[in-house]
């Protein structure tokens, strides 16, 4: 991994109750260059306690392909766009990955 923010790639994972959420949020994830790229993977059932009940949902997974420095700008956008009031919103920094897709993403978000 690199200490340079701006080199380092990032996948942000989120979850929605529908589909249409999912590209709403893709597109526009896309169209302000926060994310290079956007993966939409509908059939994900979830169990988690929400509000002291345990809860049963079908979601849809959003996966976005970004870098380091833009960690806070993605994650707020997120927030502030996102239909559920605590959006899950985690970053994956992989360690390894292909040099010239890391560099398309840097490309792509800049």
């Amino acid at each position: 991994m690199t200490t340079d923010k701006s080199a380092e790639l990032l996948i942000i994972v989120t979850s929605f109750a529908s589909p249409e959420d999912a590209k709403i949020m893709a597109h526009q994830l896309i169209e302000s260059r926060l994310a290079a790229c956007v993966q939409i993977q509908e059939g994900v059932h979830s169990i988690y306690r929400w509000e002291d009940k345990i809860c049963e949902a079908s979601e849809v997974l959003l996966s976005a392909k970004t870098v380091g420095d833009k960690w806070l700008d993605i994650s707020n956008f997120i927030k502030s766009h996102h239909p559920y009031d605590l959006p899950e919103l985690i970053a994956y920094a992989p360690e390894k990955y292909e040099a010239l897709y890391g560099k398309w993403v840097q490309a792509e978000v800049k």
